[in-house]
């Protein structure tokens, strides 16, 4: 996104902001500047220096001819990065001034970056102001949104069943960070009303609002969107007389407005389109908050263009048409393999997202994803919700435990382990990598024919992998795609390069490392007996891939396993900091540095 920064007076969800540092600001922080060492901002991993005082290391940073050098408490870290902050401070070392807040922080940091790169330090501190406000929003609202959700699903979230379940799970997830970016939880622009009403967390529901265009300017498959059974026509909005010409497209509430207005201008429909004035078709968030679930009918959710940003200000929440397409090839994609290995046909589950339109703009486009039929019994939560608090203080993942394995939460880590990377590693073996993260992923924990726990994996958003052509087709043979199937072009390559690298920053960071030092936090294992499962557990399925030089388990193992270092994604210099001019980021979600090897352990099996 490269508007500028939204002022603080149209996104302030608190009234006052403390003077002094509360819990929240603290832990903000702690999290940017982890992030800022790791992704070596301002060279801060680079040019500093390390330096001993009587409490510990720091790093010294000496800034340009006439600014005052900085000092960063260090910690030792392993996850990403070696190192991270230690304290929530930068100490300005002229006067021996402590810098507490974002705010100062940040500006202290910019003054030692380039000119050109001031105005996305700017943004930053915005997006840190957002994300602050709203965490503080996150604890006042706490025993509210639980209370809800225990009203409504019932105590124990390891009895929230089915799709509509895993709505809640949604919203629990939505209350805690990202793994890796420190202001997830900031929206670009919105205030406490406007989230209140539609963000995840608070678990709202609402009605949608529709634009009723000429059938003639929609693209879809086929030239059929197959629409769901609620989908109204424009008679049922009050235009009777656009029925036979215009079809209805769904409209995010918060898009309306002066976003909807320019994208119909730019698509030359502003004099043909209308915009309907009753809301229609009751929706309930998930944890993306651009898609949400009809109301009366949890398995179809509709992902729809926001006009606001997460995870970076260039992160837009819009669809571009062209990722529409790629879902869908990536979907059929995945089946193909699914079909070659059908050992998987039973343990992963991939939603339908091959029903789509647009009309030509990323603010006017839709996607209708299908679940499968049958999930009504079983428990459907994103591995973003494993690590998140239950109403009742607890993390989710202890109380699935309880249910399923016995109450050991590394018994059930194990086991989605052993499926995830398993079904990773295969797709490897194709020339396959899935941007899959938490949020794309979910676990579907039931109990199984045979009556003992069952663990399967739920798949979506498959718009974003990356490909090794020749391996590909090496593996599928005739039944490989062409690459002209696809939007994106950044998608196909004749490497492996890419492959790992989405591999390495999705699969094993986000959906196993960060659980192994999450559960070493909670308590629930030392982190070296977590990490040693983690590894125990990967190496079993690159094994499988054969070892030998030149086969994929072989290649995963050099890059991977025993690589000294692996690829860190570098999202806060992507996203925000730099323009991709600036950053040379050919995709602000596919922009690397590096980091320690957490997986190269002596004394772990090999």
């Amino acid at each position: 996104m490269t508007a500028t920064a939204t002022t603080p007076a149209a996104t302030s969800a608190t009234p006052e902001t403390p003077d002094v540092p509360d819990a929240c600001e603290r832990d903000l922080l702690l999290r940017v500047l982890g992030a800022f060492l790791r992704e070596d901002v301002v060279g801060l991993r680079t040019r500093g220096v390390r330096v001993e005082r009587t409490d510990g290391p720091w790093l010294r940073l000496a800034a340009s001819v006439g600014e005052d050098a900085l000092l960063l408490p260090l910690a030792g870290d392993g996850f990403q990065s070696a190192s991270t902050a230690r304290l929530p401070l930068l100490v300005r070392e002229s006067d021996g001034r402590e810098l507490t807040t974002s705010a100062e922080i940040i500006d202290a940091v910019a003054a030692c970056a380039d000119p050109a790169d001031r105005g996305g330090f700017e943004a930053f501190a915005e997006e840190c102001r957002q994300t602050l406000a709203t965490m503080r929003l996150h604890v006042r609202t706490r025993g509210e949104v639980g209370g809800l959700l225990t009203a409504r699903y019932g105590a124990d979230p390891a009895a929230w069943t089915g799709l509509a379940g895993g709505l809640a799970h949604d919203t629990l997830a939505a209350r805690i960070d990202h793994p890796v970016y420190p202001t997830a939880r900031g929206r670009t622009g919105l205030d406490e009303d406007q989230l209140r009403a539609h963000a995840p967390e608070f678990h709202p529901s609402f009605a949608l609002r529709w634009i009723v265009v000429p059938r003639q300017a929609v693209t879809a498959p086929g030239n059929d969107p197959r629409l769901p059974l609620h989908w109204p026509t424009p008679a049922m909005l009050g235009l009777p007389d656009l029925l036979p010409t215009h079809i209805a497209l769904p409209v995010h509430p918060l898009t309306v407005g002066a976003p909807l207005r320019e994208a119909l201008r730019a698509t030359g429909l502003e004099d043909t389109a209308v915009l309907a004035e009753p809301a229609y078709l009751e929706v309930v968030p998930t944890l993306s908050m651009r898609t949400v679930a009809l109301a009366a009918e949890p398995t179809v959710h509709l992902k729809l263009p926001l006009a606001t940003s997460t995870l970076g200000l260039r992160n837009r929440r819009t669809i571009k048409p062209g990722t529409l397409v790629d879902g869908a090839a990536g979907q059929r994609l995945l089946e193909t393999v699914i079909a070659h290995e059908p050992r998987f046909r039973d343990t992963v589950l991939v939603a339908d997202e091959t029903a789509y339109a647009h009309a030509g703009h990323e603010l006017l486009a839709f996607l209708v994803r299908r679940y499968a039929a049958g999930l009504e019994d079983s428990v459907v939560v994103p591995m973003a919700a494993l690590l998140s608090e239950a109403p009742d203080g607890r993390p989710l993942i202890d109380h699935l435990a309880d249910r399923y394995y016995r109450g050991d939460p590394v018994a059930l880590l194990d086991a989605a382990l052993t499926l995830l990377f398993d079904w990773q590693t295969t797709l490897f073996g194709y020339g396959i990598a899935l941007e899959s993260h938490q949020q794309n992923v979910s676990l579907v924990l039931d109990d199984g024919p045979d009556g003992r726990p069952r663990l399967r994996l739920l798949l979506k958003d498959n718009d974003g992998p990356r490909i090794n052509t020749a391996r590909m087709r090496d593996a599928l043979a005739g039944d490989a795609p062409d690459p002209s199937t696809f939007d994106d072009a950044r998608i196909f390559g004749d490497e492996d390069r890419p492959v790992i690298d989405l591999f390495a920053t999705i699969t094993v960071h986000l959906c196993a490392g960060a659980f192994a030092f999450g559960l070493a936090r909670h308590g629930r294992a030392p982190l070296d007996v977590l990490l040693r499962l983690v590894r125990d557990r990967l190496a079993e399925a690159v094994e499988r891939l054969g070892t030998d030089p030149g086969q994929p388990g072989a290649i995963l193992r050099a890059h991977v396993l025993d690589a000294p270092e692996l690829p860190v994604k570098a999202m806060v210099s992507a996203g925000t900091l730099l323009t991709k001019e600036r950053s040379g980021a050919v995709d602000i979600n596919k922009h690397y540095t590096t980091g320690p090897n957490y997986l190269r352990t002596t004394g772990v099996s090999r």
